[in-house]
């Protein structure tokens, strides 16, 4: 005998499963759907950083370059001209050059950035006879293009106890003799050539947008 089953019992077994894999269906659904919610959200967040960084570093390097103009402004401008035979210019300060005729340096556990707010900024200078500006000038004139203001001090490398009448070489760094082994005065002889090159130190500060602050220090021997 064959029995044929019902159209409702036939709907109603298929039915039950199908509405069970439709709710799983969804669930599977909305995992992705917040897994790459996630995912794109770090990807924006990734971006954002690396170009933050990427801004960051323009911005440090073209303090740098802004410095390293400073520090062409404080040699050209004022050692190298008062460096001749016979000129005693840089044997004492000159503070419209931002130029120390002695050695200053920041205490054990003392910052140069806090050294330079402290003491330098007062002495350094933009340019020969402008005054660097205090910390913090919310709109600066002396600002270059790239809004970067750089401020300098120099620094002769020689002791206090050098000033204010004491010889230019007394206590000051200096390049060390060399020795000559040979010449004319005598085969195998061993002269000392002395050296009357004193050390000077060009401490550059520059500050630029998003609160940049950039030191430089450059070492010359004149």
């Amino acid at each position: 005998m064959y029995l044929r089953p019902s159209p409702h019992l036939r709907q109603a077994c298929a039915g039950a499963p199908l509405s069970r894999q439709r709710g799983v269906v969804l669930l599977v659904a909305l995992i992705i759907l917040v897994a790459l919610t996630l995912a794109g959200v770090a990807l924006i967040r990734s971006v954002d950083t690396a170009n933050l960084i990427a801004g960051n570093q323009s911005f440090h390097q073209a303090a740098v370059h802004a410095g390293e103009r400073s520090t062409e402004i404080a040699l050209n401008n004022w050692l190298q001209g008062n460096n001749g035979l016979g000129d005693t210019d840089l044997h004492d300060h000159s503070a419209a050059n931002g130029y120390r005729a002695r050695r200053e340096d920041p205490a054990p556990g003392v910052s140069w950035d806090a050294f330079w707010i402290a003491t330098l900024e007062a002495q350094a200078v933009v340019t020969p006879g402008v005054a660097c500006p205090a910390d913090p000038q919310p709109t600066d004139v002396n600002a270059d293009a790239a809004g970067n203001t750089v401020c300098y001090v120099i620094h002769r490398l020689c002791d206090p106890l050098t000033l204010p009448a004491a010889p230019h070489l007394a206590n000051c760094a200096t390049q060390p003799s060399a020795i000559n082994s040979g010449g004319s005065f005598g085969a195998g002889s061993v002269t000392a050539i002395t050296n009357n090159q004193v050390y000077y130190r060009i401490t550059t500060r520059v500050r630029g947008p998003r609160n940049t602050v950039a030191y430089i220090q450059t070492i010359v021997a004149l």
